[in-house]
């Protein structure tokens, strides 16, 4: 298995997926949950949409509340605040695109995280959730192992 690129921990990560509306939002919260004061961290999408009630609820099992998170694209993160960030995790293809595009002119580190969109899931509502809290606990797994020295970095 391949080193992080970049070997001092990140200081502002921003999760990317397609749409800003599921994937990326739950990565965001996990992470910030996680590390309150070590990393500044955001999350953006390819196209704009709307947060997605599934996310929430999953997110709220975990005590955690997104449902104030406004889906947001990287071009009005850009215009909002600047696309300061040393690190982009990407979580769908068309995510990871944008972010290598993005590197031309920023200096940032792109990491791909392949992840399953759980908007598709079939079945009724309980099946709905546990396909999105597969999605959750898989972004957690990687995080924790991704960030795992930060706290201790940071201690």
């Amino acid at each position: 298995m391949a080193a992080p690129p970049r070997v001092r921990a990140p200081q502002a990560v921003l999760f990317a997926c397609g749409l800003n509306s599921v994937r990326s939002p739950m990565a965001e919260s996990l992470l910030k949950h996680m590390f309150p004061h070590a990393l500044y961290v955001k999350s953006a999408g390819v196209r704009k949409g709307e947060l997605d009630p599934f996310a929430v609820a999953v997110m709220a099992e975990l005590g955690q509340d997104i449902s104030g998170h406004k889906p947001m694209t990287f071009e009005e993160l850009d215009d909002w605040e600047g696309l300061n960030f040393d690190l982009i995790i990407t979580l769908a293809p068309e995510a990871h695109h944008k972010a290598l595009e993005l590197t031309r002119t920023l200096a940032a580190d792109v990491e791909y995280w392949p992840t399953l969109d759980p908007t598709g899931a079939e079945g009724n509502r309980e099946q709905k959730l546990q396909a999105y809290r597969e999605v959750c606990n898989g972004l957690l797994l990687r995080i924790r192992k991704r960030f795992s020295k930060v706290g201790a970095a940071s201690g």
